[in-house]
């Protein structure tokens, strides 16, 4: 009798154990489906890490992560380990990638209106030009970024000369080799240069092999890809900047909750001010470096030089604007525009 009882009683105890059990997953089961799916986005950039648009891409990722909580969750691709630089505006398009950084000079032609940002209108810092590009995005809507969704934009800081020979003078740049891209070519050409058209990955060799005694780029690279150590002087001239361009894939775009959508948006012009402020902070950092590193000398131009780099600069915006034109843009609105943004933003960010 005593046996039965206890028997009884052991199965009582374990099937209250059992049920226990069975609750307790139930609960983990009901807390686990009420917490939100983690969204994993991929970024992929084309440039090494260290420099500034893909310090700019880990700097949104964070705040990304950060604003929702951990719901959203950044994979970053510099260095163009997922795209490369010219496969990135199809990656995207296509998947490879949620989101790509643009260089939109490497697409000549495929963004007329934003690429006025591009012209020699004298950008003299990146938070300037940076959130000139990013209102005149907002308020042109260009049909070419209809089929992404554009995250941020934002630019270089206006390109200068760095070379292995000094440069006082215009003069002094006739036949000099300086490896440059996009506009800056012809309008190089036209101030004396020679100008030779190569990826910026490529320069550093092509600097050591004596293809080119320089380059024209925005003067970070000094410290950034160590140019400093062959380039020892450095021409002051203000030369276009260049802009970029954040984009997501749309059907990615479309398949984030609303809450999510929302932070992005938010983050927008917040992030093309960030990144044209660190841009400009990065850049006297730089200068100050390479001068106690490698003694560096910097130029500036006397004022005819400048008339004259400013007079080559009008040809090189007459030709934009008649390609515009042709491309159904209304360019003299587009180009009033960007002027009158760059005139509200430098009242705001003296350089």
């Amino acid at each position: 009798m005593l046996r039965k009882w206890i028997v009884a009683c052991m199965a009582a105890m374990l099937l209250l154990a059992l049920a226990g059990c069975a609750g307790e997953e139930e609960k983990q089961a009901e807390t686990k489906a009420e917490e939100p799916e983690v969204i994993t986005i991929s970024y992929a950039n084309f440039p090494p890490a260290s420099t500034f648009p893909c310090v700019q891409m880990e700097r949104w990722a964070d705040e990304i992560e950060e604003r929702t909580g951990g719901r959203v969750k950044v994979e970053t691709y510099p260095g163009g380990t997922l795209l490369s630089a010219k496969n990135m505006y199809r990656g995207v398009l296509e998947g490879q990638a949620d989101i790509g950084c643009l260089s939109l000079a490497y697409y000549p032609g495929v963004f007329p209106a934003l690429l006025s940002v591009n012209l020699p209108v004298g950008f003299t810092n990146a938070t300037v030009a940076s959130l000139t590009l990013w209102d005149l995005y907002e308020k042109l809507q260009p049909k070419e970024m209809e089929n992404l969704k554009v995250v941020t934009m934002f630019t270089s800081a206006p390109s200068n000369i760095m070379s292995k020979v000094a440069i006082k003078s215009l003069d002094d740049l006739n036949g000099v080799e300086l490896r440059a891209s996009g506009a800056l070519l012809k309008m190089l050409e036209q101030m004396g240069a020679k100008p030779v058209g190569m990826p910026m990955s490529q320069t550093p060799e092509a600097l050591q092999k004596g293809v080119v005694k320089g380059l024209v780029s925005s003067l970070e690279v000094l410290k950034d890809f160590n140019f400093a150590e062959l380039c020892r002087y450095e021409t002051i001239t203000n030369l276009p900047v260049y802009p970029f361009a954040v984009v997501m894939n749309k059907d990615r775009w479309n398949s984030l909750p609303d809450e999510v959508k929302k932070v992005i948006n938010d983050l927008g012009r917040e992030q093309a001010e960030w990144t044209g402020r660190y841009m400009d902070g990065h850049i006297q950092e730089s200068l100050a470096w390479s001068r106690e590193k490698y003694q560096i000398e910097v130029y500036e131009l006397d004022q005819a030089d400048k008339d004259r780099i400013a007079e080559i600069g009008e040809g090189i915006i007459a030709d934009w604007k008649a390609k515009a034109d042709e491309a159904g843009l209304d360019a003299d609105a587009i180009y009033r525009d960007m002027m009158a943004l760059k005139g509200k933003y430098e009242s705001q960010y003296p350089n």
